[in-house]
């Protein structure tokens, strides 16, 4: 789908020891690298400017960081392209071709025709990763459900979900039987719920079609 709404193909990426690259060094960038970086990435980042953080990450060997401009025998070896200069369209248009021309998944920042792939906002607390999508409706919204939903699951919440991650594990090496695994780990969730609510702006029609309707 060329523009508009696209609910695309929600997966998750298993990037464990791959060669992944990103383009550019701003505050979109290190974003990028430090949940490739999270997932198990092996990452290099191309940039002639970079923020604190990349350049701190490469001086402890987190990540790769060359200090130029992208150049094509970056994309060597190279599972994934995160592309988080948009102020460049010849550069968009030159990482995008040299991609699809070797079968290299790549995603332009707020670029959905030049990208293979979107990226949602991300809530991460411990293990859990929640993305959140809109469809490119409204990436502002995204950020909001994203903020909002963050202080949902706090510190207790991700010991929480890591204590029956090392749980599960160890039911599965004492209990043979299927039913009496699911029996016990079912009742570690048992009373777990997220309550809320969600409240829209009280004018929310008028004020789109206002919008709708200026000249």
């Amino acid at each position: 789908m060329t523009g508009g709404l696209n609910p695309l193909f929600q997966v998750g990426l298993d990037v464990r020891g791959r060669r992944c690259l990103v383009v550019g060094g701003g505050a979109e960038a290190e974003d990028k690298s430090g949940r490739l970086v999270d997932a198990g990435a092996r990452l290099r980042v191309v940039s002639p400017e970079a923020t604190a953080a990349l350049r701190d990450w490469h001086d402890r060997g987190r990540l790769e960081l060359h200090s130029r401009r992208y150049r094509a025998a970056d994309l060597d070896e190279v599972f994934l392209v995160m592309n988080t200069v948009r102020s460049d369209a010849a550069l968009c248009d030159e990482v995008w071709d040299a991609c699809r021309e070797r079968g290299i998944l790549v995603n332009t920042y707020d670029d959905p025709d030049r990208s293979h792939f979107g990226m949602g906002a991300l809530v991460a607390a411990g293990p859990l990763r929640i993305s959140i999508s809109t469809s490119n409706a409204s990436p502002t919204l995204s950020s909001r459900l994203r903020q909002n939903l963050e202080g949902l699951f706090g510190q207790e919440f991700a010991e929480y979900l890591t204590a029956l991650g090392r749980a599960r594990e160890h039911v599965r090496r004492t209990v043979p039987e299927f039913a009496e695994r699911r029996r016990i780990l079912g009742s570690l969730v048992e009373g777990m719920r997220v309550e809320g609510a969600v409240r829209l702006p009280g004018d929310w029609r008028e004020q789109v079609r206002a919008i709708l309707e200026a000249e």
